[in-house]
Protein backbone atom coordinates (compact mmCIF):
# COMPACT_ATOMS: atom_id res chain seq x y z
CA UNK A 1 0.00 0.00 0.00
CA UNK A 2 1.77 3.04 -1.18
CA UNK A 3 0.34 6.24 0.59
CA UNK A 4 0.93 9.94 0.08
CA UNK A 5 -0.42 13.14 1.78
CA UNK A 6 -3.52 13.20 -1.17
CA UNK A 7 -4.00 9.95 -2.86
CA UNK A 8 -3.58 6.52 -1.84
CA UNK A 9 -1.82 3.97 -4.29
CA UNK A 10 -3.07 0.18 -2.96
CA UNK A 11 -0.94 -1.97 -5.54
CA UNK A 12 2.34 -1.68 -7.56
CA UNK A 13 0.30 -3.04 -10.61
CA UNK A 14 -2.33 -0.30 -9.99
CA UNK A 15 -2.57 2.44 -12.85
CA UNK A 16 -5.43 4.35 -10.23
CA UNK A 17 -5.04 5.95 -6.89
CA UNK A 18 -7.80 6.79 -4.35
CA UNK A 19 -7.55 10.37 -3.08
CA UNK A 20 -7.72 10.22 0.37
CA UNK A 21 -9.65 14.20 0.49
CA UNK A 22 -11.24 16.34 -1.97
CA UNK A 23 -8.42 17.22 -4.95
CA UNK A 24 -8.78 20.15 -6.95
CA UNK A 25 -7.95 20.91 -10.55
CA UNK A 26 -4.49 21.74 -10.83
CA UNK A 27 -3.39 20.22 -7.80
CA UNK A 28 0.50 18.68 -8.06
CA UNK A 29 0.16 14.95 -8.16
CA UNK A 30 4.38 14.50 -8.27
CA UNK A 31 4.96 14.58 -11.89
CA UNK A 32 1.46 15.24 -12.66
CA UNK A 33 -1.55 17.46 -12.55
CA UNK A 34 -4.95 17.16 -11.04
CA UNK A 35 -7.41 17.51 -14.27
CA UNK A 36 -10.78 18.15 -12.73
CA UNK A 37 -11.67 18.07 -9.50
CA UNK A 38 -11.84 14.57 -7.82
CA UNK A 39 -14.09 13.85 -4.68
CA UNK A 40 -12.76 12.25 -1.37
CA UNK A 41 -12.69 8.70 -2.21
CA UNK A 42 -12.61 8.93 -6.12
CA UNK A 43 -10.39 7.37 -8.57
CA UNK A 44 -7.40 9.48 -10.43
CA UNK A 45 -5.35 7.95 -13.35
CA UNK A 46 -1.48 7.43 -12.90
CA UNK A 47 -0.87 7.25 -15.96
CA UNK A 48 -2.52 7.81 -19.24
CA UNK A 49 -5.09 5.07 -20.28
CA UNK A 50 -6.44 4.40 -24.35
CA UNK A 51 -9.94 3.28 -24.61
CA UNK A 52 -10.39 0.23 -24.21
CA UNK A 53 -7.18 -0.29 -21.69
CA UNK A 54 -8.02 -1.99 -18.38
CA UNK A 55 -8.24 -0.20 -15.27
CA UNK A 56 -6.56 -2.15 -12.46
CA UNK A 57 -7.23 -1.59 -8.65
CA UNK A 58 -6.46 -3.85 -6.05
CA UNK A 59 -3.96 -4.65 -8.30
CA UNK A 60 -6.72 -6.67 -10.35
CA UNK A 61 -9.36 -5.67 -12.98
CA UNK A 62 -12.02 -3.00 -12.12
CA UNK A 63 -13.25 -2.69 -16.02
CA UNK A 64 -12.16 -0.84 -18.77
CA UNK A 65 -11.63 2.95 -20.08
CA UNK A 66 -14.16 4.06 -22.50
CA UNK A 67 -12.18 7.01 -23.89
CA UNK A 68 -8.89 7.75 -23.51
CA UNK A 69 -7.73 9.00 -19.98
CA UNK A 70 -4.86 11.31 -19.36
CA UNK A 71 -2.51 11.33 -15.67
CA UNK A 72 -4.44 13.12 -13.24
CA UNK A 73 -7.93 12.54 -14.67
CA UNK A 74 -10.96 11.79 -12.35
CA UNK A 75 -11.82 7.77 -13.31
CA UNK A 76 -15.20 7.01 -12.77
CA UNK A 77 -18.73 6.18 -14.64
CA UNK A 78 -18.25 8.82 -17.25
CA UNK A 79 -15.18 6.72 -18.65
CA UNK A 80 -14.86 3.35 -16.89
CA UNK A 81 -17.34 0.58 -17.42
CA UNK A 82 -17.49 -3.01 -16.70
CA UNK A 83 -17.57 -5.89 -19.65
CA UNK A 84 -19.19 -9.12 -18.58
CA UNK A 85 -16.50 -11.36 -20.88
CA UNK A 86 -13.31 -10.11 -18.73
CA UNK A 87 -11.38 -12.55 -17.80
CA UNK A 88 -10.26 -12.15 -14.06
CA UNK A 89 -6.68 -12.99 -12.10
CA UNK A 90 -6.40 -16.67 -10.98
CA UNK A 91 -4.86 -16.02 -7.85
CA UNK A 92 -4.76 -13.87 -5.10
CA UNK A 93 -0.90 -12.38 -4.54
CA UNK A 94 -1.77 -10.35 -1.35
CA UNK A 95 0.86 -11.13 0.77
CA UNK A 96 -0.40 -12.63 4.39
CA UNK A 97 -1.09 -10.10 7.33
CA UNK A 98 0.16 -11.65 10.43
CA UNK A 99 -2.07 -11.57 12.95
CA UNK A 100 -2.52 -9.87 16.35
CA UNK A 101 -2.88 -12.41 19.29
CA UNK A 102 -6.16 -11.60 21.65
CA UNK A 103 -6.31 -10.38 25.08
CA UNK A 104 -9.39 -12.73 25.55
CA UNK A 105 -10.83 -16.05 24.31
CA UNK A 106 -13.28 -16.54 26.05
CA UNK A 107 -16.76 -14.69 26.51
CA UNK A 108 -19.48 -15.01 28.80
CA UNK A 109 -22.71 -16.17 27.23
CA UNK A 110 -25.81 -18.43 27.69
CA UNK A 111 -25.76 -21.95 26.83
CA UNK A 112 -28.25 -23.69 25.27
CA UNK A 113 -29.77 -27.49 25.93
CA UNK A 114 -28.11 -27.99 21.72
CA UNK A 115 -24.97 -27.43 23.19
CA UNK A 116 -24.77 -23.79 20.96
CA UNK A 117 -24.49 -20.20 23.11
CA UNK A 118 -26.68 -17.27 23.14
CA UNK A 119 -25.34 -13.86 23.42
CA UNK A 120 -28.74 -12.27 24.73
CA UNK A 121 -31.31 -14.04 26.22
CA UNK A 122 -34.60 -12.24 24.56
CA UNK A 123 -37.77 -13.72 24.40
CA UNK A 124 -39.20 -13.87 20.42
CA UNK A 125 -42.25 -13.46 19.07
CA UNK A 126 -42.63 -14.93 15.33
CA UNK A 127 -45.40 -14.52 12.79
CA UNK A 128 -45.47 -17.42 10.60
CA UNK A 129 -47.79 -15.08 8.44
CA UNK A 130 -48.16 -11.42 7.32
CA UNK A 131 -51.95 -11.92 8.83
CA UNK A 132 -50.61 -12.17 12.44
CA UNK A 133 -48.06 -9.36 12.35
CA UNK A 134 -50.11 -6.90 13.94
CA UNK A 135 -51.41 -9.02 16.54
CA UNK A 136 -47.51 -10.08 17.14
CA UNK A 137 -46.42 -6.31 17.82
CA UNK A 138 -49.48 -5.86 20.47
CA UNK A 139 -48.42 -9.13 21.88
CA UNK A 140 -44.80 -7.51 22.25
CA UNK A 141 -45.62 -4.15 23.49
CA UNK A 142 -47.90 -5.70 26.22
CA UNK A 143 -45.55 -8.29 27.26
CA UNK A 144 -42.19 -5.56 27.52
CA UNK A 145 -44.65 -3.34 29.40
CA UNK A 146 -46.66 -5.99 31.58
CA UNK A 147 -43.79 -9.21 31.80
CA UNK A 148 -40.45 -7.26 31.08
CA UNK A 149 -40.12 -5.43 34.84
CA UNK A 150 -40.48 -8.69 36.67
CA UNK A 151 -38.22 -10.49 34.49
CA UNK A 152 -34.35 -9.45 35.24
CA UNK A 153 -32.58 -12.16 33.42
CA UNK A 154 -34.39 -11.71 30.06
CA UNK A 155 -33.63 -8.63 27.45
CA UNK A 156 -36.72 -8.04 25.92
CA UNK A 157 -39.97 -9.85 24.23
CA UNK A 158 -38.88 -9.17 20.56
CA UNK A 159 -41.93 -9.35 17.45
CA UNK A 160 -40.59 -10.52 14.12
CA UNK A 161 -42.86 -10.69 11.56
CA UNK A 162 -42.29 -10.39 7.66
CA UNK A 163 -45.17 -10.17 4.65
CA UNK A 164 -45.48 -13.99 3.20
CA UNK A 165 -46.78 -16.90 4.54
CA UNK A 166 -49.47 -17.11 2.77
CA UNK A 167 -50.18 -16.61 -1.43
CA UNK A 168 -47.47 -18.47 -1.67
CA UNK A 169 -46.46 -22.21 -3.04
CA UNK A 170 -46.48 -24.85 -0.47
CA UNK A 171 -43.25 -26.62 -1.67
CA UNK A 172 -39.86 -25.06 -3.86
CA UNK A 173 -37.03 -22.58 -2.96
CA UNK A 174 -38.97 -20.25 -1.83
CA UNK A 175 -41.25 -22.03 0.86
CA UNK A 176 -38.38 -24.13 1.54
CA UNK A 177 -36.24 -20.65 2.30
CA UNK A 178 -39.35 -19.22 4.91
CA UNK A 179 -39.17 -22.90 6.85
CA UNK A 180 -35.51 -22.63 7.41
CA UNK A 181 -35.67 -18.93 8.62
CA UNK A 182 -38.52 -19.41 10.92
CA UNK A 183 -36.87 -22.65 12.37
CA UNK A 184 -33.33 -20.93 12.13
CA UNK A 185 -35.18 -17.95 14.87
CA UNK A 186 -37.17 -20.65 16.43
CA UNK A 187 -33.87 -22.38 17.70
CA UNK A 188 -31.82 -19.55 17.72
CA UNK A 189 -29.64 -19.43 21.08
CA UNK A 190 -30.00 -16.06 21.41
CA UNK A 191 -33.49 -16.83 21.86
CA UNK A 192 -34.93 -18.16 26.05
CA UNK A 193 -37.89 -19.02 24.06
CA UNK A 194 -40.14 -18.31 21.30
CA UNK A 195 -43.86 -17.89 20.60
CA UNK A 196 -44.86 -18.39 17.04
CA UNK A 197 -48.31 -16.83 15.82
CA UNK A 198 -50.29 -17.77 12.72
CA UNK A 199 -53.83 -16.71 11.27
CA UNK A 200 -55.13 -20.23 10.88
CA UNK A 201 -55.95 -20.76 7.75
CA UNK A 202 -52.18 -19.72 5.74
CA UNK A 203 -49.82 -21.89 3.63
CA UNK A 204 -47.32 -21.51 6.32
CA UNK A 205 -49.17 -23.25 9.08
CA UNK A 206 -47.69 -23.26 12.88
CA UNK A 207 -47.97 -27.02 13.23
CA UNK A 208 -44.82 -26.78 11.20
CA UNK A 209 -42.96 -25.58 13.54
CA UNK A 210 -43.04 -27.93 16.62
CA UNK A 211 -40.09 -27.86 19.23
CA UNK A 212 -37.10 -30.12 18.07
CA UNK A 213 -33.73 -29.20 20.34
CA UNK A 214 -35.58 -27.20 22.93
CA UNK A 215 -37.42 -28.02 25.92
CA UNK A 216 -40.72 -27.97 25.30
CA UNK A 217 -42.06 -25.14 28.26
CA UNK A 218 -39.62 -22.92 26.19
CA UNK A 219 -41.42 -22.84 22.51
CA UNK A 220 -45.61 -22.44 21.88
CA UNK A 221 -47.57 -21.70 19.32
CA UNK A 222 -51.32 -19.86 18.91
CA UNK A 223 -53.58 -19.48 15.84
CA UNK A 224 -55.61 -15.89 16.31
CA UNK A 225 -58.59 -17.85 15.11
CA UNK A 226 -58.68 -20.47 17.44
CA UNK A 227 -59.72 -17.49 19.45
CA UNK A 228 -62.61 -14.72 19.78
CA UNK A 229 -60.16 -12.16 17.89
CA UNK A 230 -57.27 -10.59 18.10
CA UNK A 231 -57.86 -8.68 21.77
CA UNK A 232 -58.60 -12.47 22.82
CA UNK A 233 -55.56 -13.41 21.29
CA UNK A 234 -53.24 -11.18 22.65
CA UNK A 235 -54.59 -11.92 25.82
CA UNK A 236 -53.99 -15.92 25.07
CA UNK A 237 -50.57 -14.97 24.10
CA UNK A 238 -49.65 -13.55 27.41
CA UNK A 239 -50.58 -16.44 29.49
CA UNK A 240 -48.11 -18.45 27.47
CA UNK A 241 -45.49 -15.85 27.43
CA UNK A 242 -45.64 -15.88 31.37
CA UNK A 243 -44.62 -19.20 31.67
CA UNK A 244 -42.13 -19.40 28.79
CA UNK A 245 -40.68 -16.10 30.30
CA UNK A 246 -40.67 -17.53 33.77
CA UNK A 247 -38.77 -20.74 32.31
CA UNK A 248 -35.94 -18.05 30.18
CA UNK A 249 -35.57 -16.24 33.17
CA UNK A 250 -34.22 -18.75 35.13
CA UNK A 251 -30.88 -18.32 32.48
CA UNK A 252 -27.39 -17.20 33.56
CA UNK A 253 -24.77 -16.49 31.44
CA UNK A 254 -21.47 -18.74 32.08
CA UNK A 255 -17.88 -18.50 30.79
CA UNK A 256 -17.56 -20.06 27.57
CA UNK A 257 -14.72 -20.23 24.57
CA UNK A 258 -14.97 -18.23 21.57
CA UNK A 259 -15.50 -21.01 19.60
CA UNK A 260 -18.88 -21.01 20.54
CA UNK A 261 -19.52 -17.65 18.47
CA UNK A 262 -20.62 -17.60 15.04
CA UNK A 263 -20.14 -13.92 13.11
CA UNK A 264 -22.06 -12.88 10.15
CA UNK A 265 -20.29 -10.10 8.60
CA UNK A 266 -22.16 -7.51 6.04
CA UNK A 267 -21.67 -4.24 4.28
CA UNK A 268 -23.97 -1.82 2.98
CA UNK A 269 -23.80 1.60 2.10
CA UNK A 270 -20.17 1.02 0.95
CA UNK A 271 -17.94 3.58 -0.27
CA UNK A 272 -14.76 3.30 -1.82
CA UNK A 273 -12.72 3.11 1.92
CA UNK A 274 -14.81 -0.30 2.51
CA UNK A 275 -12.59 -2.22 0.78
CA UNK A 276 -9.33 -0.21 1.90
CA UNK A 277 -9.86 0.08 5.80
CA UNK A 278 -13.28 -1.16 7.72
CA UNK A 279 -13.81 -4.70 5.34
CA UNK A 280 -9.57 -5.53 5.81
CA UNK A 281 -9.89 -4.72 8.96
CA UNK A 282 -13.18 -6.89 9.83
CA UNK A 283 -11.51 -9.59 7.81
CA UNK A 284 -8.50 -9.66 10.62
CA UNK A 285 -10.94 -9.85 13.39
CA UNK A 286 -12.51 -12.66 11.27
CA UNK A 287 -9.22 -14.65 10.85
CA UNK A 288 -8.80 -14.43 14.98
CA UNK A 289 -12.29 -15.58 15.84
CA UNK A 290 -11.71 -18.59 12.65
CA UNK A 291 -8.31 -18.96 14.55
CA UNK A 292 -9.73 -19.67 17.95
CA UNK A 293 -12.38 -22.17 16.89
CA UNK A 294 -14.90 -20.29 16.41
CA UNK A 295 -17.24 -19.38 12.70
CA UNK A 296 -17.39 -16.03 10.47
CA UNK A 297 -20.38 -15.80 7.68
CA UNK A 298 -19.53 -14.28 4.57
CA UNK A 299 -22.48 -13.81 1.92
CA UNK A 300 -24.17 -11.18 -0.28
CA UNK A 301 -23.44 -13.43 -3.83
CA UNK A 302 -24.29 -10.47 -5.91
CA UNK A 303 -21.75 -9.13 -4.31
CA UNK A 304 -18.73 -11.31 -4.85
CA UNK A 305 -19.38 -11.75 -8.69
CA UNK A 306 -16.19 -10.78 -9.93
CA UNK A 307 -14.14 -11.52 -7.39
CA UNK A 308 -14.85 -15.44 -6.53
CA UNK A 309 -11.42 -16.10 -7.73
CA UNK A 310 -10.37 -14.71 -4.07
CA UNK A 311 -12.39 -17.22 -2.71
CA UNK A 312 -12.10 -20.36 -4.92
CA UNK A 313 -8.67 -20.71 -4.83
CA UNK A 314 -8.86 -21.02 -0.91
CA UNK A 315 -11.79 -23.68 -0.96
CA UNK A 316 -12.16 -27.30 -1.40
CA UNK A 317 -13.38 -28.38 -4.13
CA UNK A 318 -16.73 -29.39 -3.15
CA UNK A 319 -17.08 -25.42 -1.19
CA UNK A 320 -15.53 -24.01 -4.48
CA UNK A 321 -18.41 -26.14 -6.76
CA UNK A 322 -21.27 -25.22 -4.61
CA UNK A 323 -20.28 -21.16 -4.57
CA UNK A 324 -19.98 -21.37 -8.73
CA UNK A 325 -23.63 -22.87 -8.41
CA UNK A 326 -24.58 -20.05 -6.71
CA UNK A 327 -23.23 -17.79 -9.12
CA UNK A 328 -24.75 -19.67 -11.82
CA UNK A 329 -28.40 -19.54 -10.23
CA UNK A 330 -27.76 -16.04 -9.36
CA UNK A 331 -27.24 -15.38 -13.70
CA UNK A 332 -29.98 -17.16 -14.50
CA UNK A 333 -32.33 -15.52 -11.66
CA UNK A 334 -30.80 -12.51 -12.69
CA UNK A 335 -31.70 -12.97 -16.45
CA UNK A 336 -35.41 -14.15 -16.25
CA UNK A 337 -36.34 -10.76 -14.46
CA UNK A 338 -34.65 -8.70 -16.75
CA UNK A 339 -31.38 -7.96 -15.01
CA UNK A 340 -28.11 -8.57 -14.96
CA UNK A 341 -25.08 -8.99 -11.81
CA UNK A 342 -23.44 -6.06 -13.01
CA UNK A 343 -26.25 -3.28 -12.35
CA UNK A 344 -24.42 -2.65 -9.14
CA UNK A 345 -22.99 -0.40 -7.32
CA UNK A 346 -26.10 1.62 -5.65
CA UNK A 347 -26.83 5.18 -6.78
CA UNK A 348 -25.01 5.75 -2.98
CA UNK A 349 -21.99 3.62 -4.03
CA UNK A 350 -20.81 5.49 -7.18
CA UNK A 351 -21.26 8.90 -4.91
CA UNK A 352 -18.81 7.08 -2.39
CA UNK A 353 -16.25 6.62 -5.28
CA UNK A 354 -17.66 3.20 -6.18
CA UNK A 355 -17.78 2.38 -10.07
CA UNK A 356 -18.19 -1.34 -11.04
CA UNK A 357 -19.20 -4.23 -9.42
CA UNK A 358 -15.68 -5.87 -10.13
CA UNK A 359 -14.23 -2.74 -7.67
CA UNK A 360 -17.28 -3.03 -5.49
CA UNK A 361 -17.29 -7.34 -5.11
CA UNK A 362 -13.22 -7.09 -4.82
CA UNK A 363 -13.81 -4.56 -1.29
CA UNK A 364 -16.57 -6.76 -0.47
CA UNK A 365 -14.86 -9.83 -0.12
CA UNK A 366 -12.14 -8.47 1.81
CA UNK A 367 -14.60 -9.06 5.03
CA UNK A 368 -13.31 -12.65 4.67
CA UNK A 369 -9.74 -11.99 5.47
CA UNK A 370 -7.01 -14.71 4.53
CA UNK A 371 -8.46 -18.09 6.04
CA UNK A 372 -9.83 -20.96 3.56
CA UNK A 373 -13.25 -21.70 3.34
CA UNK A 374 -14.21 -24.96 5.07
CA UNK A 375 -17.90 -24.90 4.06
CA UNK A 376 -20.81 -23.51 1.44
CA UNK A 377 -24.43 -23.36 2.50
CA UNK A 378 -27.89 -22.47 1.19
CA UNK A 379 -29.52 -19.17 2.31
CA UNK A 380 -30.70 -19.62 6.24
CA UNK A 381 -29.06 -23.22 6.17
CA UNK A 382 -27.92 -24.18 9.66
CA UNK A 383 -24.52 -23.95 9.84
CA UNK A 384 -22.41 -27.31 11.19
CA UNK A 385 -19.10 -26.46 10.66
CA UNK A 386 -16.72 -23.87 12.54
CA UNK A 387 -14.35 -21.80 10.21
CA UNK A 388 -14.54 -19.23 7.61
CA UNK A 389 -17.82 -20.72 5.64
CA UNK A 390 -19.72 -18.93 2.75
CA UNK A 391 -23.79 -18.80 2.72
CA UNK A 392 -26.14 -17.48 -0.46
CA UNK A 393 -27.76 -14.64 -0.49
CA UNK A 394 -28.99 -11.73 -1.68
CA UNK A 395 -26.72 -8.45 -1.51
CA UNK A 396 -29.55 -6.71 0.43
CA UNK A 397 -28.69 -6.25 3.45
CA UNK A 398 -31.69 -7.06 6.02
CA UNK A 399 -32.58 -9.95 3.78
CA UNK A 400 -28.63 -11.62 3.80
CA UNK A 401 -28.69 -10.63 7.57
CA UNK A 402 -31.66 -12.44 8.29
CA UNK A 403 -30.50 -15.62 6.48
CA UNK A 404 -27.24 -15.18 8.59
CA UNK A 405 -28.88 -15.17 11.88
CA UNK A 406 -31.02 -18.17 11.27
CA UNK A 407 -28.41 -20.17 10.01
CA UNK A 408 -26.56 -19.56 13.62
CA UNK A 409 -25.30 -16.14 14.17
CA UNK A 410 -25.11 -15.02 17.11
CA UNK A 411 -23.01 -11.81 16.34
CA UNK A 412 -23.17 -9.07 13.65
CA UNK A 413 -20.92 -7.09 12.42
CA UNK A 414 -21.41 -4.37 9.81
CA UNK A 415 -19.61 -2.25 7.74
CA UNK A 416 -20.15 0.42 6.31
CA UNK A 417 -18.77 4.32 4.68
CA UNK A 418 -22.44 6.02 3.92
CA UNK A 419 -24.12 5.66 7.01
CA UNK A 420 -25.65 2.20 7.01
CA UNK A 421 -28.81 2.32 9.89
CA UNK A 422 -29.07 -1.24 10.44
CA UNK A 423 -29.77 -3.90 13.50
CA UNK A 424 -30.45 -7.52 13.41
CA UNK A 425 -32.43 -8.63 16.26
CA UNK A 426 -31.70 -10.97 18.26
CA UNK A 427 -28.09 -10.70 17.56
CA UNK A 428 -26.36 -7.72 18.15
CA UNK A 429 -24.37 -5.66 15.54
CA UNK A 430 -21.45 -3.63 15.42
CA UNK A 431 -21.17 -1.08 12.73
CA UNK A 432 -17.68 -0.33 12.02
CA UNK A 433 -17.17 2.82 9.53
CA UNK A 434 -14.73 2.80 6.56
CA UNK A 435 -14.02 6.86 6.95
CA UNK A 436 -13.26 9.35 9.78
CA UNK A 437 -16.03 11.96 8.56
CA UNK A 438 -18.61 9.01 8.45
CA UNK A 439 -17.43 8.76 12.12
CA UNK A 440 -17.73 11.96 13.37
CA UNK A 441 -20.91 12.95 10.97
CA UNK A 442 -22.92 9.72 12.72
CA UNK A 443 -21.63 9.29 16.27
CA UNK A 444 -24.90 7.93 17.70
CA UNK A 445 -24.42 5.19 14.72
CA UNK A 446 -20.78 3.95 14.53
CA UNK A 447 -19.49 1.91 16.72
CA UNK A 448 -15.55 1.28 15.58
CA UNK A 449 -14.17 3.82 13.16
CA UNK A 450 -11.48 2.35 10.70
CA UNK A 451 -10.90 5.65 8.78
CA UNK A 452 -7.58 6.18 10.34
CA UNK A 453 -6.25 3.06 7.84
CA UNK A 454 -6.04 5.10 5.21
CA UNK A 455 -3.77 8.10 6.34
CA UNK A 456 -1.58 5.36 8.03
CA UNK A 457 -2.05 6.11 11.75
CA UNK A 458 -3.08 2.75 12.63
CA UNK A 459 -2.42 -0.79 10.45
CA UNK A 460 -5.24 -2.93 9.36
CA UNK A 461 -3.99 -6.02 11.88
CA UNK A 462 -4.62 -3.67 14.83
CA UNK A 463 -7.83 -2.27 14.11
CA UNK A 464 -9.38 -5.66 13.25
CA UNK A 465 -7.31 -6.25 17.03
CA UNK A 466 -10.37 -4.15 18.24
CA UNK A 467 -12.70 -5.20 16.76
CA UNK A 468 -12.15 -8.44 17.91
CA UNK A 469 -12.43 -7.02 21.23
CA UNK A 470 -15.21 -5.09 20.79
CA UNK A 471 -17.36 -7.64 19.38
CA UNK A 472 -16.24 -9.77 22.34
CA UNK A 473 -17.75 -6.85 24.13
CA UNK A 474 -20.74 -7.17 22.75
CA UNK A 475 -20.96 -11.13 23.68
CA UNK A 476 -20.97 -10.52 27.21
CA UNK A 477 -23.76 -8.27 26.87
CA UNK A 478 -22.54 -4.74 26.04
CA UNK A 479 -24.93 -2.73 23.57
CA UNK A 480 -24.03 -1.92 20.49
CA UNK A 481 -25.14 1.80 19.25
CA UNK A 482 -27.71 0.43 16.98
CA UNK A 483 -29.18 -1.50 20.10
CA UNK A 484 -29.33 1.57 22.52
CA UNK A 485 -31.64 2.64 19.31
CA UNK A 486 -34.00 -0.15 19.79
CA UNK A 487 -33.07 -1.31 15.81
CA UNK A 488 -33.54 -5.19 14.90
CA UNK A 489 -37.12 -5.62 15.07
CA UNK A 490 -38.16 -4.26 11.30
CA UNK A 491 -35.05 -5.60 9.81
CA UNK A 492 -36.01 -8.95 9.75
CA UNK A 493 -36.67 -9.65 5.96
CA UNK A 494 -36.74 -13.38 5.12
CA UNK A 495 -35.76 -13.53 1.73
CA UNK A 496 -38.74 -13.66 -0.66
CA UNK A 497 -38.33 -16.18 -3.59
CA UNK A 498 -40.89 -17.05 -6.53
CA UNK A 499 -43.76 -16.21 -7.48
CA UNK A 500 -47.14 -14.55 -5.01
CA UNK A 501 -50.26 -16.15 -5.81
Amino acid sequence: MNCSQSILRLHPNDNVAVALAPLHAGADLGGYAVGSDVPAGHKVACNALETGAPVVKFGQLIGRATQRIHPGEHVHAHNLSFETGDKFAPVDDRKALALPEPTRTVFRGYVRPDGRVGTRNFVGILASVNCSASVCHAIAARANAELLPGLQNIDGFVPLVHDHGCGMQSSGEGFEALLRVLKGYRDHPNFGGVLIVGLGCEVNQVTLYKPTNWRDARISTLNIQETSGSASAVAVALGKLSLISKAANEDMRTECPVSKLTLGMQCGGSDALSGITANPALGVASDILVGNGGTSILSETPEIFGAQHLLLHRSNAMTGRKIEGFLHWWKNYAAKNGATLDNNPSPGNKRGGLTTILEKSLGAVAKAGQSPLTNAYAYAERIDTSGLVYMDSPGYDPVAATGQVAAGANLIAFTTGRGSCFGAKPAPSLKIASNGGLAQSMPEEIDVDAGPIATGAVSIASKGLEIFERLIDLANGEKSKSEMFGYGDLEFVPWKIGATL
